[in-house]
């Protein structure tokens, strides 16, 4: 069964999917290794991380095993009886649907709403409002430096952001980015890319978009945040790092 070129529609779902249909045709056998991922994205016409968030899909799934610094292999399935618990088939998730967003669309979509939630916060934000954002900030280097990942502080600093602009469907909007996260697809790619000294570029990242807003400067509030996403985009898309010792 030929490798086709895909629309760019849910593309690591439709990504995911193909694999599945070709591991399930024995196109590629148990304990066989995948194509590369760059290889495969050269068949299949996509970018390399829509081809990640494809082959982490199916990881969570239990289709295959990632190696880091190895490759992708096959798994053996054949002692599985419940039906496998694909992304068009898995519990709702926040966005209301029954499918995980991928990690990618969401770092894309909150570029462009909380770019614009960081510019409103710079022209109507209030003190309390700084004041939050100052002190999420300083939780997240307090875990930091306690070498804990500074997620709480993270989601404080961003609800903070939105929270200044006063208008509850932007809130519960940033909220939903952030249950998304709770999602296994999204929670399997932090594991693998998120490191301390990630966090501590993030952390500088949400400094310079505090000093905007506290400048009451939305275009450099803008530009801030649209530089964090840009770079917690590259963070994901960056090479496979070596698997954390166990």
């Amino acid at each position: 069964m030929p490798i086709q070129t895909l629309e760019p529609q849910r593309l690591y779902r439709q990504i995911a999917e193909q694999l599945r249909v070709l591991i399930g045709k024995g196109e590629f056998a148990v304990g066989a290794r995948i194509p590369a991922e760059r290889d495969l994205a050269k068949q299949l016409g996509v970018s390399r991380p829509s081809v990640r968030e494809a082959l982490i899909a199916l990881e969570v799934e239990g289709w295959v095993e990632i190696r880091t610094g190895s490759g992708v292999y096959v798994l053996d399935r054949s002692h599985r009886t419940a039906p496998p618990v694909t992304p068009a088939t898995s519990a709702t998730s926040a966005n209301g649907a029954g499918a995980e967003w991928g990690p990618l669309e969401i770092i894309r979509a909150r570029r462009l709403v909380e770019g614009e939630t960081a510019a409103t916060a710079a022209q109507h934000g209030k003190r309390k409002d700084v004041d939050a954002m100052r002190r999420a900030i300083r939780m997240m280097r307090e875990h930091a430096a306690r070498n804990e990942v500074p997620h709480e502080g993270d989601r404080a600093f961003h609800l903070a952001v939105v929270n200044a602009c006063d208008n509850v469907v932007l809130t519960e909007t940033v909220q939903g980015f952030w249950e998304s996260r709770q999602g296994p697809i999204f929670a399997r790619m932090i594991d693998y890319f998120e490191t301390m000294d990630s966090w501590q570029a993030a952390i500088g990242e949400h400094e310079a978009i505090l000093d905007a807003i506290a400048a009451r400067d939305p275009a450099a509030a803008r530009d801030a945040m649209h530089q964090h996403m840009d770079k917690f985009h590259q963070r994901f898309s960056a090479s496979w790092r070596r698997t954390k010792a166990a």
